[in-house]
């Protein structure tokens, strides 16, 4: 669904799967500094929406899915992922319990297939599956930045699913665009399901151990592999932190090889231009190549930053403190 806030002057629209919002209004360094100031809000509207209501949901959802949330609280956001029998990433929810409806958003073009899934799963559980992206989009601000609520309006940390009529409003904030938003995401180390995510991702090599996955509830579809990571070995690969060279006049692309020297050793996930950084990216890489080797991505000169360090697993813990802004 096209944005209207992509007929604003200024408004440039952003690249797939993000087109249908403005990747910014003329000035995306300007927008990054408003959004860490609390003075802008950011459209994410082709983002897609899934309420499940009714008095099971909670215990559904969670021996369904990654996350313990059978003793969720009212108003608490959370992340949880499903994931396959060999314990690879199929969908990554962010949620909110209202205390009659879980409410969570996913990324473009995921909700029909979730819905289908958790449909087909309801089996005599009093639990009932609607996507409702025609009438609720998402906006976003970054670190709590007070929001005019509307009647209506649901709050999933910080993010806001919004009646779609009322998405021309800027909920007294400045609008900023999707260029601003993923730089600040990917300064946090934060990934995203299908850019620092293909279909072989593990929970463990992307740093959602603890975000979206509980480690010591009860059993759910790809556990095992969960389990056996955790406590016995390694994920194959690990994401970190590109600051890239700043002469370069491009960006690498999504999706583009990371090498070191002549080996392929990942692939590029996001990548933006920072207002303070230059040129930043998230990248996934093969869990063996040394922490300090310089790498290429697309061809750019990168330095590497951990996240993900090479020992995860065996009951290592990603430290807090790699994040910049704990959410």
């Amino acid at each position: 669904m096209r944005s209207p806030l992509l007929e604003t002057p200024g408004a440039v629209a952003a690249d797939a799967p993000d087109a249908d919002v403005a990747g910014h209004y003329g000035d995306p360094f300007a927008e990054q500094r408003a959004l860490l100031a609390g003075e802008a809000v950011v459209d994410r509207s082709n983002r897609e929406i899934v309420k499940i209501s009714g008095p099971d949901r909670l215990s559904w959802l969670n021996d369904l899915s990654s996350q313990k949330l059978n003793d969720l609280q009212p108003g608490q956001a959370t992340q949880t992922l499903l994931l396959d029998a060999q314990g690879r990433v199929e969908h990554h929810l962010t949620l909110v319990d209202d205390g009659e409806a879980v409410w969570a958003h996913v990324e473009p073009g995921a909700a029909g297939e979730l819905a289908a899934f958790l449909d087909k799963m309801r089996f005599m559980l009093r639990v009932e599956v609607a996507e409702v992206t025609d009438a609720y989009a998402v906006v976003s601000v970054i670190d709590g930045a007070r929001l005019t609520l509307p009647a209506g309006a649901v709050l999933v940390g910080d993010d806001v699913l919004l009646p779609r009529e009322l998405l021309p409003e800027h909920l007294g904030l400045r609008p900023a665009g999707l260029w601003a938003y993923e730089a600040l995401r990917i300064e946090d180390h934060r990934p995203r399901l299908g850019f620092e995510t293909d279909h072989k991702t593990i929970p463990h090599e992307v740093g959602w151990i603890g975000a979206a996955v509980h480690l010591t509830k009860g059993c759910y579809k790809g556990q095992e592999t969960v389990a056996r990571v955790h406590n016995l070995g390694h994920p194959p690969r690990r994401l970190v932190f590109l600051h890239l060279d700043g002469s370069a006049d491009r960006l690498p692309g999504r999706g583009a090889p990371v090498t070191d020297g002549e080996n392929e050793v990942g692939f590029v996930g996001s990548a933006a231009r920072h207002h303070e950084l230059g040129p930043i990216a998230l990248a996934v890489v093969k869990r063996t190549v040394p922490v300090d080797a310089p790498l290429q991505a697309d061809g750019v000169a990168a330095a590497q930053e951990v996240i993900v360090p090479p020992d995860a697993g065996r009951n290592v813990q990603i430290d807090p403190a790699l994040r910049r802004r704990i959410r």
